[in-house]
């Protein structure tokens, strides 16, 4: 079984940076995929950004361009640069991982709040 465990949250002002991290922790797996989602107050979870093992990546509309999402396979580690930052970007922050025998986990989320 794989437990996912997030960092990199927190406040910030609106136009600022922050960088989330996801490392993978578990044995004997291999990772398929991984992404970011969000859940902001009183709205539905959604993707923010998918990558592959072999590095194709995918983003919503609305944080391309701001958001870069990167890998380090050796680490099972997972990043979201996120720049630009605007308001509307403040969500619970969850990490999430496909892997081996079309399994997924779930990390417990971040806040990331964007407010002056």
């Amino acid at each position: 079984q794989v437990q996912l465990v997030e960092s990199g949250g927190g406040l910030v002002q609106p136009g600022g940076s922050l960088r989330l991290s996801c490392a993978a922790r578990g044995s004997d797996f291999s990772i398929n995929v991984m992404a970011w989602y969000r859940q902001a107050p009183g709205k539905q979870r959604e993707l923010v950004a998918a990558i592959t093992s072999g590095g194709i990546t995918n983003y919503a509309d609305s944080v391309k361009g701001r958001f870069t999402i990167s890998v380090d396979n050796a680490k099972n580690t997972v990043y979201l640069q996120m720049n630009s930052l605007k308001p509307e970007d403040t969500a619970v922050y969850y990490c999430n991982a496909d892997y081996t025998g079309d399994r997924e986990a779930w990390g417990r989320g971040t806040l990331v709040t964007v407010s002056s």
